[in-house]
């Protein structure tokens, strides 16, 4: 794939230092970026890879010539996303002689900022990128979960009812926003059983850590429902620098659209 656009070769930074920014950019973005775990991926298809697809058409309401009717592709445009963020030059110097405790707490939230970005477009949508979100398309009533966890299989496993009841089969991931995953993973239920083996049981299918998620989304995991497409996958790229510091980016470009509407249900707080 060509990356020439990252402007990667004009940065004071080594071929070491580069890897180490590549490794941490992986390392904090991989657990974080729940939506590709749960929904189909395709890609990466290149950074000059612009739209998706749709295979749909619109009427053109006139042509050059007489006797010719003509329609229009729709297309999805892909959105490119960057995440800006800097590093000392000095702590880069300090990685080219072997330091451990590199400060790269910006790129740290930078990685962090891109995945609830990607999550929260895809999970509940982004209207100014085209995006219709799964929790926006899903015609499913929502299910409200009270502060009481230990009621929270019997909300999980009426999702999963109304999935099966529409046709919807499994098996079945779950997203957990932030909140839901910490409580989740810190009940036990009557006799210490943990909640969260409970809930695999439900589900058969992933349970994923979903930072950008409000609330839960139970969906199918049967493929074809939800697609998300990769044109850049993420990358880090060089802007400018100074004396001091070096001012860098994570950037992506992707799109999503929802095929199966009914294939989700959401759960929020009441």
């Amino acid at each position: 794939m060509n990356e020439s656009h990252l402007l990667r070769s004009h940065g004071p930074i080594t071929s070491a230092g580069w890897g180490l920014l590549d490794q941490e950019a992986r390392e904090r973005l991989t657990f974080a970026l729940a939506a590709r775990r749960l929904v189909d991926f395709s890609g990466p298809h290149g950074w000059e890879h612009s739209a998706t697809n749709l295979g749909r058409t619109e009427a053109v309401a006139g042509a050059p010539c007489d006797g010719v009717t003509a329609l229009r592709r729709r297309v999805l445009p892909l959105a490119e996303v960057r995440a800006p963020f800097t590093v000392s030059r000095q702590e880069l110097r300090a990685a080219d002689r072997g330091a451990q405790d590199v400060d790269l707490d910006d790129l740290a939230a930078a990685a962090r900022n891109l995945a609830v970005n990607e999550n929260t477009a895809v999970f509940h949508g982004w209207s100014e990128a085209g995006m219709q979100g799964i929790t926006e398309a899903s015609p499913h009533p929502e299910i409200p979960r009270g502060a009481n966890f230990e009621e929270y299989p019997s909300h999980v496993a009426r999702a999963v009812a109304l999935l099966r009841r529409g046709g919807i089969g499994g098996p079945y991931g779950l997203a957990l926003g932030a909140e839901d995953h910490t409580a989740v993973i810190e009940t036990t239920e009557h006799g210490g059983y943990p909640l969260l083996d409970h809930l695999r049981k439900i589900l058969g299918g992933p349970i994923v850590w979903s930072p950008g998620v409000r609330g839960a989304i139970v969906l199918s995991q049967r493929g074809g429902d939800f697609l998300f497409e990769s044109g850049q996958d993420l990358a880090v790229g060089y802007a400018h620098h100074d004396a001091d510091s070096v001012y860098l980016y994570i950037e992506e470009s992707f799109s999503f659209r929802v095929a199966t509407p009914e294939a989700a249900v959401a759960l929020v707080p009441a």
